[in-house]
């Protein structure tokens, strides 16, 4: 009877220091424990890689394919002056960049460089999209050849598209012998405003190639509203502008 009795107090005992270990343990485990982030450095949680993937924002950047150039070409619009532009594919579906660097310019027939341009641009998600630099001096050089390549690894990720909303209406070409009119009219399927959009233009002959470009800024496009946006050439095409593609970003 002792020995049962001595058994079934060491038992309790036995319990209660093992609740009491556990309890210690636990607390020291809250006291010290962090909880998994997005910006610990570390890859733990549901990431997929290092701060990326899972519940975070933050894409892994190598489940992506970097963007390409299809083309890059310049416009002479005065003397020594020039128009380039180049046109962005995104591979990827639902996602894209902002603030993506980019360098642009200019090269003479011995590849040295008569005008180089640094920016960023944006990459809407799942669509592509032109880069415009505007009015680019050679100096006293004619150029050869323009050239666009990204400084810098895009961060992709699945933000929304401000400009996603945005519909093309209508696009009313003319020329004339003062030069060449687009009119493109912007439509809002959004019921709040989208502002600051770019809107880029290209002209193509009937076999596809491109034969010019342009690019002009609504200032906002109304909710459920629409807005014009002019483009202007001072020379006329001779009819060979066949088809107009139109690529609005808003960020």
């Amino acid at each position: 009877m002792s020995s049962w009795s001595s058994n079934r107090r060491l038992s309790y005992a036995s319990s209660i220091v093992a609740v009491v270990v556990i309890a210690i343990g636990l607390l020291i485990f809250f006291f010290f424990y962090e909880a998994p982030t997005c910006s610990d450095g570390v890859k733990n949680g549901s990431e997929l890689g290092v701060d990326c993937g899972g519940a975070c924002v933050k894409l892994c950047q190598d489940a992506f394919l970097p963007p390409t150039i299809s083309w890059t070409r310049m416009r002479e619009i005065a003397p020594h002056l020039y128009n380039i532009a180049a046109y962005v594919v995104n591979p990827n579906a639902g996602v894209g960049a902002a603030r993506v660097p980019y360098r642009i310019g200019l090269f003479d027939a011995t590849g040295k460089p008569l005008a180089d341009i640094h920016d960023t641009m944006i990459i809407p998600p799942g669509r592509n999209t032109m880069v415009f630099a505007g009015s680019v001096s050679s100096g006293t050089t004619t150029p050869l050849r323009a050239f666009f390549e990204f400084t810098g690894v895009p961060s992709w990720s699945l933000k929304s598209d401000p400009a996603g909303v945005l519909a093309i209406d209508n696009k009313e070409y003319n020329e004339g012998p003062m030069g060449s009119s687009l009119l493109v009219t912007v439509s809002n399927n959004g019921a709040r405003p989208v502002r600051n959009v770019e809107v880029n233009a290209i002209l193509k002959d009937k076999d596809g190639t491109v034969i010019d470009f342009s690019k002009t800024v609504i200032d906002e496009v109304s909710g459920l509203g629409t807005a014009v946006a002019p483009f202007t050439w001072p020379w006329s095409h001779d009819g060979t502008a066949v088809t107009i593609e139109v690529l609005p970003v808003a960020e």
